[in-house]
């Protein structure tokens, strides 16, 4: 094989009108190699192969089936061909296929790589992204939803802790964000999640309608299996993931709000964007006010009542009645409202104040109080433990029973001959 560097110079001496053995003499190749490049018989760069490749007979096969049914599996397809006579590796396999580029191409199953594409203009104020982060591995063991919202224009953004992601935690975090970026652009775009956008229709949930008008803005869904429609926030996501979450260091939800919120405003909104600042520039952005009260979503959380008859909920902790130790119970709680009920069984069992989040409060009612310290003396005892290393044979009333059941000589009792056990150990017979 010769390189092109070689192919050009015995090409360039070709011309000159030396003959091939001068040629093969000067380049140190053999005269049918330099013939067979001369002639343009061979390609520089490019091996002849010592034998004919094995997939040539399998090809038209291959094809055919790639025809007839183009997402047809390469496993699939690498069997049938083992079976029909291939002796060599899946990846081989692969790879002609691959490079013979027998899979014809399907687009509406193609992803967005590789596509042409343009960057949208979004106009100032006119368009915040939504998207959840899922983290399953936190340092408090639970897994923990993070709602982001972006403004499409400047790229500023901010996140939300949450418990779960359904469609109250997403209002909850909807207004919790908007008021830290200072107000609402005028449209919502999010991703086709089934808590906003009606999986059968694509248009939005019934129940989020009034949310959107409560706000007063549009929503926009993005066109199926086009995610990359909403790549500011895709991009927030992917900035805070390894900017913020892989080295923070927090050991509670309440912790990880109050880093990210630090974070957004010290280190994300410095970021340089057309010769400004990401947070100057979101600071340029009419964004329309939002409502006094948020929409009235309500909550639930499900919770396990302690042993000392507490419930924990986003860092503070709640009593509830002694008599629901050990069982679930569930906290409800109005967003805007300053105040959370607890249910068991279906009925409300209790009302409290809602503490700030993260501030470790522990909230008792005064009648939880006594009602705990009264099961707590009931089970209370003052009695010595009973005594541990005391002689206490069989009672006569013991030893009647077993008479009755083995007999009276049985029952009485046994009689240890220490001569049997010598017998034993001397391997005497002992019957």
């Amino acid at each position: 094989m010769l390189t092109p560097e070689e192919d050009v110079e015995i090409t360039s001496l070709k011309k000159r009108g030396w003959s091939i053995s001068a040629i093969a003499r000067h380049t140190g190749r053999d005269r049918k190699t330099v013939r067979a490049y001369v002639n343009g018989e061979r390609e520089p760069g490019v091996r002849d192969r010592a034998e004919p490749d094995r997939f040539d007979r399998f090809e038209p096969y291959v094809r055919q089936r790639l025809v007839d049914d183009p997402h047809v599996r390469a496993t699939v397809l690498f069997a049938e061909v083992v079976g029909l006579g291939f002796d060599r590796s899946y990846p081989t396999f692969t790879r002609q296929v691959r490079d013979r580029q027998l899979r014809p191409h399907c687009e509406p199953c193609a992803s967005s790589n590789g596509r042409a594409h343009v960057d949208i203009e979004h106009p100032p104020g006119e368009e915040v992204q939504w998207d959840w982060l899922e983290l399953v591995d936190t340092p408090w063991g639970e897994k923990a939803f993070v709602l982001v919202g972006a403004l499409s224009h400047s790229g500023q953004f901010r996140g939300w802790f949450s418990d779960s992601d359904d469609q109250a935690h997403l209002v909850v975090g909807i207004d919790e964000v908007l008021r830290r970026l200072g107000g609402t652009p005028k449209r919502w775009r999010v991703d086709r999640m089934a808590t906003v956008i009606n999986p059968q229709t694509g248009t939005i949930q019934r129940s989020f309608a009034p949310v959107a008008k409560h706000y007063g803005v549009g929503v926009d869904p993005c066109p199926p299996r086009h995610g990359n429609r909403k790549g500011v926030v895709e991009k927030a996501i992917d900035y805070l993931t390894q900017s913020w979450w892989r080295t923070a260091r927090v050991a509670t939800p309440a912790e990880a709000q109050a880093s990210l919120d630090a974070w957004c405003a010290g280190t994300a909104d410095e970021r340089r964007r057309d010769g400004s600042t990401v947070g100057e520039l979101a600071a340029t952005e009419p964004l329309l006010g939002l409502p006094p009260a948020p929409y009235p979503a309500e909550v639930t959380e499900v919770r396990t009542v302690a042993a000392n008859a507490l419930v924990s909920l986003w860092g503070n902790r709640y009593s509830v009645p002694p008599g629901l130790v050990g069982g679930h119970v569930q906290i409800r709680w109005r967003l805007g409202e300053a105040t959370i009920s607890v249910h068991a069984q279906g009925r409300q069992v209790c009302v409290h104040r809602l503490a700030p989040r993260g501030s470790q409060q522990t909230v008792r009612l005064p009648e939880h109080t006594a009602a705990l310290e009264n099961v707590v003396l009931d089970a209370f005892n003052t009695d010595k433990p009973c005594r541990r290393k005391v002689n206490r044979p069989p009672s006569d009333a013991a030893l009647a029973l077993a008479a009755e059941i083995v007999g009276e000589a049985a029952a009485a009792d046994p009689v240890i001959d220490l001569d049997v056990y010598r017998r034993l150990i001397d391997g005497e017979d002992v019957g």
